[in-house]
């Protein structure tokens, strides 16, 4: 073999070569959630009686969260971490954070209706948005966002209600991104935005 062509081999080539191959196999930061399908279109009422559709959001983040206003001890759990999580990431981030619409929507439409929905949210956090609608919608939102929900009667009459809990965050385009970490606290809600919302 040519010196000139050894030496360039050995000293250029190769490890250029080396150093792409690294790289192409490490693996790509990819949202856990990437082409699940989750999510869709929706057509509801906000906690102020405007129609309210998923276009509305294009260009935003949604943290979207399914409960209902009578749950005793889960939701408003959830939803304290939820708002507290925004607020310290409001801190870090400001720009990324405004970026991100929160958006709580009712398993339970019997008995939240908007003014039940206005005082509720308001609770937790001022951009936080509830939505509500008929049982058709809501049943229908529930199926495309693979939420589980059943009512369970209790003593006296009256009942509550069983659901799925996770808070998860879609994209500009309403893309699946990732589950959040709600129930690990705060600072770990907010650590999920930052790594998420670009």
């Amino acid at each position: 073999m040519n010196e000139v062509v050894h030496r360039f081999l050995t000293r250029v080539a190769l490890p250029c070569a080396a150093v792409l191959a690294f790289a192409c196999s490490r693996p790509v930061d990819e949202p856990p959630l990437a082409g699940a399908r989750l999510g869709g279109p929706f057509t509801l009422v906000d906690q102020n009686g405007h129609t309210v559709r998923d276009t509305d959001f294009s260009g935003r983040y949604r943290l979207v969260y399914f409960g209902f206003s009578f749950c005793p001890d889960v939701c408003p759990t959830d939803l304290q971490v939820i708002g507290q999580g925004m607020r310290l990431f409001e801190k870090r981030a400001p720009d990324r954070a405004s970026r991100v619409q929160p958006i709580f929507i009712t398993v339970d439409p019997r008995r939240d209706t908007p003014a039940v929905l206005k005082s509720y949210v308001a609770a937790f956090y001022p951009r936080l948005i509830g939505l509500t609608g008929t049982q058709a919608q809501i049943d229908a939102v529930r199926k495309e966002f693979a939420i589980y929900a059943a009512e369970r009667p209790t003593e006296g009459g009256g009942y509550t209600m069983d659901h799925s809990r996770q808070a998860t965050l879609f994209g500009p385009h309403g893309e699946p991104i990732a589950i959040l970490s709600q129930d690990q606290g705060p600072q770990a809600l907010a650590d999920d935005l930052d790594r998420w919302v670009r």
